[in-house]
């Protein structure tokens, strides 16, 4: 499995950034072909206190292939446009690659 991780810092305004999140962004995510499973973590602190992050979202995909080819769709286009107008000076975006020992 490969995911796709946005890391989002804390927002200036949390309300409105759920208010988008939840309800405009996520549903156009969810419609990414490919897309095998969405997962949001809300981060509630860290071991030291607060945390600069504010929200984590791990999108999974069978491989590589099948990302790079979800990212080219339509719904992938739509995600990655409304991403960077909402949050873009907050995410950061990464492939990662489950590892199994």
């Amino acid at each position: 499995m490969v995911k796709l991780i946005a890391l989002y810092k804390q927002p200036k305004d949390k309300e409105a950034f759920d208010e988008h999140y939840y309800n405009t962004h996520t549903p156009i995510t969810k419609e990414i072909p490919g897309l095998r499973e969405m997962k949001v973590t809300k981060i509630v602190g860290s071991p030291t206190g607060e945390s600069k992050y504010y929200l984590l979202c791990e999108m999974y995909y069978d491989d590589h292939e099948s990302l790079q080819k979800a990212m080219k769709t339509d719904e992938g286009k739509a995600s990655g446009k409304d991403v960077m107008e909402f949050a873009g000076d907050i995410v950061t975006l990464m492939i990662g690659e489950e590892v199994n020992e």
